[in-house]
């Protein structure tokens, strides 16, 4: 029997001021797209802001649906329209937060596997990593390096 040990590498900040300006910027830009999520179901509202590399940047907010699971995380709804509106641009940093409308959300809170998945896509499409910085409503905001520290068995075209 052999042992196989991961590690996960993640810097926590411990405010939006900790930030580099340009990762400040970007999670306020995340903040305020946050504010249009359509969540009547799960009062949970997420938004995320994507830094390309020509420059742009793309908001997407979660979209609930009465048809669950018709509806798509703040993630992908921001990195398929990256990918729709700039298809050769390569993805730097992505900026996610999440809050409650019911409870103050004080931790932070990563992308779900489904979101985790669709951003392996691109930065295996791209072959560089892609930052990630996520956070709660307040608190502490941590980064990643790459999707690679949160998913580190992902599935890759390459094993079709």
């Amino acid at each position: 029997m052999k042992h196989i040990k991961i590690t996960t590498e993640i810097i926590v900040y411990d405010s939006i001021q900790e930030l580099p300006t340009l990762v400040q910027d970007l999670m306020e830009k995340a903040i305020e797209v946050k504010r249009n999520a359509y969540a009547p179901y799960s009062k949970f509202r997420v938004g995320c802001a994507i830094l390309l590399d020509n420059g742009a940047i793309v908001l997407g907010s979660n979209q609930e649906n009465a048809a669950y699971p018709s509806g798509l995380c703040a993630e992908r709804v921001a990195i398929f329209q990256a990918g729709s509106i700039y298809p050769e641009a390569h993805i730097l940093k992505i900026a996610i937060t999440a809050s409650s409308d019911i409870n103050l959300t004080d931790t932070p809170v990563p992308p779900c596997g489904s979101c985790r998945q669709s951003i392996a896509e691109y930065e295996i499409r791209q072959s560089s990593p892609i930052e990630i910085y996520f956070m709660g409503e307040i608190g502490q905001i941590y980064k990643s390096a790459s999707l690679k520290n949160l998913l580190p068995f992902m599935f890759e075209t390459k094993l079709l």
